[in-house]
């Protein structure tokens, strides 16, 4: 079986086994349960596999508490960031937890003692809260403890079998896969609300991709609007996490998502020391503005959210806001998102920004910011993408590529809305059209129908429209019609109807004909 089978094959397991355990609660209402349980799972044996170091001789999970020194403790909470006693460990709880008529409550005193092993730690941000969301003795368990114990139990069981590679072997891609997969699987079936907190992996490799764009390394890599991480995470799939220096940064409004996000970097392997995912709104209460500025952006924020805006006299003289003179609408917060990165964007770098295609023709505020946009030269590519991408909204995005070290005055309009394979719920965009978006974005080739480059004059003389239809003319698929042709096919046509009803009308004068002689030798 191949690696791609492999991972069919466990991807099937876990939504049965998703669908199964959740009963009559809500998939959306679930998640927690079955993700928090995935990454008890994983953060179980990533720890035990550090202590054991590869001694075949040792087995942590059977050994008890009592070996655990302080020295060991403060040794492994400083290298993992967290710690587990063998008690506490994944596969010890799960064997009796059928027959277990405390298991919520262990489960729940386990959850705390990892948060708190952390707390005086560099990792107690990292860790602190991270199980919040598995509420274990919420009703959506059941009404009675033993009905929750015997859902917790089942979830416990289904996880636990799942085949997720071994550590020892650092083979840690399939609980990543498996992570992200769950994700996904729930937004997709979430509708809008799954949308808001998690971009599709095909298209987080193309935003990845255009902000990585010929940059051997990277200082750190940011989202503003970072949901469950999956933007953060596909740079390290497109360069690898070394090339990427100082780590991964990004902000989440939702406190369930920023939970998400956090779980995610420690699935993918990525140490406590080299993210930092924060939990506030992004535009009112920025966080890392002393890590700034960064190499590589990335981000996909909610369209066309209302913010404070001008009701708040303090953001027009903010260092994000005040060079562009002038504020988002308070209704549309998407151009805020957008000078928010700007601001936060390396001499270097770049910003990949998936935005709402109204705001690149509409007027008033908009158009004064992109006019600032434009002016400085800031605009390097604008693409817009086919309709149905991703979860929770069927409207054809587009996305913003900002950068500060542009080699020319021109900006370049990519039309890839046709781009796209047809897929039951939603289009997918494939590996090679990913690949031809990039390949024209690299060359700034002019391709008829697909892409242009457009000089700064041209901009300002059509008042700094910057949507992709006003440059790149689409191709025209209606079918040519010859008119000289048409008008004499139609002529023929004509004739033949003419000549039809002539015809009709003589068979019904012959018929009323003989009907009368009839009825004359009749009388």
């Amino acid at each position: 079986m191949t690696s791609a089978q492999q991972r069919a094959a466990l991807q099937r397991q876990i939504w049965a086994i998703a669908n199964k355990v959740r009963g009559a609660v809500d998939g959306w209402d679930f998640k927690q349960y079955v993700l928090g349980t995935l990454f008890y799972r994983f953060i179980s044996e990533n720890f035990r596999a550090y202590i054991e170091a590869g001694d075949e001789s040792i087995n942590y999970a059977e050994l008890p508490d009592s070996v655990v020194t302080p020295d060991i403790k403060d040794d492994a909470i400083k290298t993992k960031g967290y710690f587990l006693y063998p008690s506490e460990l994944f596969e010890n709880l799960v064997k009796d937890a059928h027959n277990n008529p405390s298991l919520n409550i262990e489960l729940a005193d386990v959850f705390k003692a990892i948060e708190a092993s952390a707390s005086g730690y560099p990792s107690e941000n990292d860790i602190k809260g991270l199980f919040a969301d598995f509420d274990t003795t919420s009703n959506r368990l059941g009404n009675t403890v033993k009905d929750k114990n015997s859902r917790l139990a089942e979830v416990l069981k289904g996880v636990a079998e799942l085949d997720l590679g071994d550590l020892h072997n650092s083979d840690f891609d399939m609980f990543g896969d498996a992570y992200e997969f769950l994700i996904s699987s729930y937004a997709a079936n979430a509708g809008k609300s799954g949308g808001e907190f998690f971009t599709p992996q095909h298209v987080s490799k193309l935003i990845a991709q255009l902000a990585m764009h010929k940059q051997t390394s990277v200082n750190k890599i940011y989202d503003p609007a970072c949901g469950s991480g999956s933007l953060l995470l596909q740079a390290t799939k497109h360069v690898g996490p070394y090339v990427i220096e100082e780590g991964f940064f990004g902000q989440e409004i939702n406190h369930t998502t920023y939970n998400l996000a956090r779980m995610n970097m420690f699935l993918h392997n990525i140490n406590y020391d080299k993210f930092n995912i924060q939990l506030g709104n992004t535009l009112t209460d920025p966080h890392f503005g002393d890590d700034k500025p960064f190499d590589a952006i990335v981000s996909n924020p909610p369209y066309s959210v209302k913010w404070v805006g001008a009701d708040d006299p303090t953001l027009i003289n903010d260092d994000r806001f005040a060079p562009a003179g002038v504020l988002a609408p308070k209704s549309k917060a998407d151009f805020a998102f957008v000078l928010h990165a700007l601001s936060y964007l390396s001499s270097k770098g770049r910003a990949a920004i998936v935005c709402f295609p109204g705001i690149f023709y509409r007027g008033g505020a908009e158009q004064k910011i992109r006019k600032y946009l434009v002016d400085n030269n800031f605009v390097e590519t604008v693409i817009s993408l086919a309709p149905n991408l991703f979860y929770g909204t069927t409207i054809a995005v587009n996305i913003l590529v900002l950068a500060k070290n542009k080699t020319t005055t021109d900006t370049q309009f990519i039309d890839a809305s046709g781009l796209f394979k047809k897929e039951t719920n939603n289009n997918l965009l494939t590996d090679d059209y990913i690949k031809q978006i990039i390949g024209v974005f690299d060359s700034k080739e002019n391709i008829e129908h697909f892409a242009r480059t457009v000089p700064f004059e041209r901009v300002v003389e059509n008042d700094y429209n910057l949507s992709v239809s006003s440059y790149v003319q689409a191709k025209e698929t209606r079918e040519v019609v010859d008119i000289n042709q048409l008008n004499i096919e139609l002529k023929t046509t004509v004739d033949k109807i003419t000549q039809l009803r002539e015809d009709i009308d003589a068979i019904v004068a012959q018929i009323e004909s003989d009907e009368n002689e009839g009825e004359e030798h009749t009388a």
